[in-house]
């Protein structure tokens, strides 16, 4: 059976191009430093023709711009809540309600604050980590953190729940529904603003039931469907480099639950990952154990392995309650806008490099996006078009680009043997390095350092470097 949501009217609208195909070189293509290096003058002119661009888009008649959000996780929570706030006849498909997706589910304090998260859906307080070498050399790191201050684990299941049912009760349509394709406005139409057509099997939550294909037409669509999106293939987004992460739930006994109570582990090594780490994060009333690799995803079983034998004493006696696998992106897609598409979390690759953080910048980046669309309709009185969503890209790219770039530099310095990681791990005892990058993480800002300890971290790191190159020939010795 078949069923469709379509348009009153689509009459009095605009042309503007909305084409597949090569992006234009300014419109479609990530640069971020160039987005970053223009001139303040042609910023605030090209801001103002863009608000100009969009206080003349045509007012919709009798009715609301209406914009599809696809996926119900942080990102796709977070956009289709603003949007609905904002008068935004807003839709959210989500395929799978109790997605449990292997995340080791760390958020920023300031999370906590910004998107009103409450403190009954905080498993724990993180308040200290043990960050652990090759050599298992381990380091305590928290001793900076004020009273107040913590690093919230939460599980992804609860989580995205609760962002999807804030949204539902502030007016947005919540479909359990799997997205299938998109239909993009005809080339050469016309009437180039026609909807985009959305195709779905919706589920009415029956164990074991087959659906019911259906069809929705929107204005906006914003992709917020993970490292697999679908709808940034729909744009042709093209493809980017991604981790396998794989993460066992873990029940241990209750004894050995009181020394993660407030705690989590970091294990730095070749042989839990060549490239990223292994990590045990504390739960509700288990733990979650996992690890991460781009460049060996075929040993990612082999890691994880080695991960649960590296935390083997404090896990004794654990039972695996779940596991968990999923793609999780490497950088930015070269495309994430074209004509009224935008992609967000995880489906526009904003998963930091180094720490793989991910569900702040999900959540940011939808709201963010939904911001601009709201802005750029008059809450919803108006259609929008692509220089409204990329006033999004711009605002992201200004205020995220070199926190991507200084940790995609820290991973390739530290992360690229283990002589190297044993520096990194020495590097993160000192108390000033704690400070700024505690500071840094809790509120997602840019802290100012202090010249003299600056100067004094440079030369610790050097030295560590020098130490860890003259380990690494060491051992290159011993193997030959």
């Amino acid at each position: 059976m078949s069923s469709s949501v379509a348009f009153k009217s689509f009459t009095g609208l605009r042309q503007s191009p909305a084409v597949v195909g090569p992006p234009p070189p300014s419109s479609t293509q990530l640069s971020l430093p160039n987005s970053l290096t223009t001139t303040s003058h042609r910023s605030r002119r090209s801001s103002a023709l863009q608000i100009a661009a969009a206080l003349s888009s045509p007012a919709l008649p009798n009715r609301k711009l209406r914009v599809a959000v696809i996926g119900g996780g942080p990102a796709g929570g977070s956009a289709a809540e603003t949007l609905a706030k904002g008068g935004i006849e807003t839709y959210l498909i989500e395929r799978k309600m109790d997605n449990c997706k292997p995340c080791g589910g760390a958020i920023p304090l300031c999370m906590v604050g910004e998107f009103d998260i409450p403190l009954d859906i905080i498993d724990r307080r993180v308040t200290k980590m043990k960050m652990i070498s090759p050599s298992n050399v381990a380091v305590d790191i928290g001793r900076t953190l004020k009273p107040h201050e913590y690093i919230g684990m939460v599980r992804r299941e609860v989580l995205d729940a609760y962002m999807r049912e804030r949204a539902e009760k502030f007016g947005a349509n919540v479909i359990n529904g799997l997205f299938l394709k998109m239909d993009l406005p005809e080339k050469g139409s016309r009437n180039v603003e026609s909807p985009y057509v959305l195709h779905y099997t919706e589920y009415d939550g029956t164990v074991g039931g087959t659906g019911q294909k259906r069809t929705l037409e929107v204005d906006a669509v914003i992709g917020a469907d993970g490292a697999n999106s679908r709808v940034a293939k729909s744009i042709g987004a093209g493809d980017y480099d991604y981790a396998i992460a794989f993460q066992e739930r873990i029940k241990i006994p209750d004894e050995k639950m009181v020394y993660y109570e407030n705690l989590a582990e970091m294990y730095v090594g070749d042989d839990v990952s060549p490239d990223f780490y292994g990590w045990v994060f504390p739960k509700s009333d288990h733990v979650a154990v996992g690890t991460g690799t781009v460049t060996h995803k075929g040993d990612i079983k082999k890691f994880q392995l080695a991960t649960r034998n590296r935390a083997k004493d404090k896990i004794l006696g654990g039972k695996i309650i779940r596991v968990e696998a999923h793609p999780i992106p490497e950088h930015p897609r070269p495309r994430r806008i074209l004509d009224r598409v935008a992609l967000v979390g995880d489906a526009a690759g904003y998963v930091t490099k180094c720490s793989g953080e991910g569900i702040y910048f999900a959540a940011k980046s939808g709201r963010m996006c939904a911001e601009a669309i709201v802005e750029g309709s008059g809450e919803g009185k108006r259609m929008v078009e692509e220089s409204d969503l990329r006033k999004y890209l711009e605002k992201w790219d200004k205020t995220y680009w070199p926190t991507y770039k200084v940790l995609d530099v820290l991973q390739k310095v530290f992360y690229r043997s283990n002589p190297a990681r044993e520096a990194f791990v020495e590097m993160c005892a000192d108390e000033y390095v704690q400070k700024m990058t505690f500071d840094s993480y809790l509120y997602k800002r840019v802290v100012p350092g202090n010249p003299l300890e600056d100067l004094k971290l440079a030369v610790n790191t050097i030295g560590s470097l020098v130490r860890a190159n003259a380990l690494r020939r060491e051992m290159e010795k011993l193997t030959l």
